[in-house]
């Protein structure tokens, strides 16, 4: 053993060939060696592993598994391949560019796997964390974030690999970075609007919202504006600043159902109580207009010329509000015509007296 050693040694006094057969046998031995390593490990991972996720409900360790094995395997017959060429008596500059390169390639392989991780993690807990109509908005900019964090963070440990003086590039960032703020604050305004809007969720994507005048369903929420689509088929593009700095109503929230106000006078001769049974059989007999919450009436003040009443009821779906109303006032008509209620109209008694002090004398 000893001598097949000794013979395996390169020597300087060995032949230029049989001494760089030397070198590349022992580097060859090297890379095959954390080759089998690194199917070793992946066998290990692969048993231990899978023992240790089966123990777990959730499958997303299961995932994360399958992701690492492959680039470990990788990882490890770099670094066979590292040291087979660090031993190699290559120039400097040779040695150097090698190693650099692999270095590259390492890093390059722990940001994509720190990537898919990230990934899964999101695809896996977004919806259950966000909801669904929030993960679809918020989850796209999370992993464009994620991945303009990984990727600077990894060129950072590149470039400080290579003794690059990151202080300069992080200040010439910086300095960059507020001058385009400066340039852009308006539109930085509306996308950090759009960020909380999305995070506070004040309204999501298919309610119906208004806006000072302005009633509309949400079609979507952008980063820098919010775009409706108003009840007269026009539609808005609101900035997420001015959303964020306005009274939002919310119809659709904390659930669809709405509730209706109608408004009805009667005549001085009529009896209110009577009037108030009869606003509130009508509200009942309207197909869209729920049972419970029951209809209700009251009177309300004594107007100029009429008895006010008001009568409050809710529909299922705030988009029926317009149908019912239009139901209850329609049936309301004939049932006072019919029950000798009257609506009167608006009357104004005007009274003239004579001035005998001042008027002309005949």
């Amino acid at each position: 053993m000893d001598s097949l050693l000794y013979y395996l040694t390169p020597n300087e006094m060995d032949p230029f060939y049989l001494f760089w057969a030397k070198q590349l046998f022992i580097s060859v031995c090297i890379i095959g060696g954390f080759y089998l390593l690194s199917r070793l490990l992946q066998r290990v991972l692969a048993k231990v592993g899978t023992r240790l996720c089966a123990y777990t409900e959730t499958d997303l360790d299961d995932r994360i598994l399958e992701i690492v094995s492959g680039p470990v395997m990788v990882l490890v017959n770099c670094a066979g391949l590292y040291f087979a060429i660090k031993r190699l008596p290559l120039p400097e500059r040779i040695g150097v560019i090698a190693a650099g390169i692999l270095f590259v390639i390492n890093i390059a392989i722990i940001t994509t796997v720190a990537f898919r991780i990230v990934n899964e993690m999101l695809e896996r807990f977004g919806d259950r964390v966000a909801g669904p109509e929030m993960s679809r908005q918020l989850m796209p900019l999370i992993e464009k974030l994620c991945t303009i964090f990984l990727i600077v963070t990894a060129l950072i440990i590149t470039l400080k690999h290579f003794n690059y003086d990151i202080l300069s590039l992080v200040t010439a960032l910086g300095v960059g970075s507020l001058a385009i703020g400066l340039a852009a604050k308006d539109t930085l305004a509306n996308m950090i609007s759009g960020f909380t809007l999305m995070l506070d969720r004040p309204f999501r994507i298919g309610d119906r919202i208004q806006v000072a005048s302005q009633t509309g369903d949400v079609v979507d929420i952008g980063l820098r504006s919010t775009k409706i689509k108003a009840l007269d088929n026009t539609f808005l593009i609101i900035p997420n600043a001015d959303l964020c700095n306005s009274t939002v109503i919310n119809q659709a929230f904390p659930d669809v159902r709405g509730k209706g106000r109608i408004n009805i006078g009667i005549g001085y001769d009529c009896d209110p109580e009577r009037a108030k049974e009869l606003l509130v059989r009508t509200a009942k007999s309207a197909p869209d207009v729920l049972s419970e919450p029951a209809p209700e009436a009251y009177f309300m003040n004594f107007g100029d010329s009429a008895l006010n009443l008001s009568l409050f009821f809710w529909v299922a779906d705030y988009t029926h509000l317009v149908k019912a109303t239009d139901q209850i006032n329609c049936a309301l008509v004939k049932c006072f015509q019919d029950n000798g209620v009257n609506i009167p109209y608006p009357t104004r008694t005007v009274i003239y007296e004579k001035d005998t002090d001042h008027a002309p004398q005949d």
